[in-house]
């Protein structure tokens, strides 16, 4: 008897020690309805034909404003510009002077981004997401987010917190390919210039309609 309540009793402290990811994530996006970053991106495709796996690192700035709202402008190594204003999902790529444009609502759905701008609220991102609490790592909290929608490209992506703070994307997409997206200097509801999430296709650019 004395075994089975120990069992228990480990399991509830189990529970609650892991139940602080949820809670840091609900308060992530109660209260942070504007933030700005740093970030660094490093992406590891899947191992082939008995070749190691190889990584590609790149960084810049990202910005968003809740609900829908967010800017990632990657500056190394090569230059790339992601904005979503609300309506429409613009990605303009420097060296081919080439911008992608797609109806964000059809394009952001059960994604990453919906993670951190897009949802509303904690009960609006389960619409699209399993959500479940996961062990404290590297003191940070963590919550694992699965896709519900069959099909999707992403697998899982994994949410690290510090308090109600976004510090760390860790995502897995059905291909096998790993990119963790690592936040620094994360200002919450910062005053953001206006114009931050309009876009303006480049004079000469090709633009590509999806």
């Amino acid at each position: 008897m004395k075994k089975i309540f120990a069992s228990l009793l480990i399991a509830g402290c189990a529970q609650w020690a892991w139940a602080d990811g949820l809670k840091s994530l609900e308060d992530f996006m109660k209260t942070a309805r504007s933030g700005s970053a740093s970030f660094t991106q490093t992406v590891t495709a899947p191992p082939r034909d008995g070749q190691a796996a190889r990584s590609k690192t790149s960084s810049g700035q990202f910005d968003f404003q809740r609900p829908g709202r967010f800017r990632f402008v990657y500056q190394k190594p090569f230059e790339q510009t992601i904005v979503a204003d609300g309506r429409t999902l613009w990605l303009y790529d420097a060296d081919l002077n080439q911008v992608t444009q797609r109806a964000q609502e059809q394009a952001l759905g059960s994604t990453p981004a919906a993670l951190v701008a897009s949802a509303p609220d904690l009960a609006a991102l389960r619409g699209d997401f399993t959500l479940e609490s996961a062990p404290d790592e590297g003191g940070l909290q963590w919550v694992l987010a699965t896709p519900k929608a069959s099909g999707s490209q992403l697998r899982s992506v994994r949410v690290g917190l510090d308090g109600a703070r976004l510090a760390v994307l860790d995502i897995e997409d059905s291909f096998g390919q790993h990119s963790v997206i690592r936040f620094a200097d994360m200002q919450l509801n910062p005053q953001l210039p206006t114009g931050t999430f309009s876009f303006k296709v480049p004079a000469g650019a090709d633009v590509l309609r999806q």
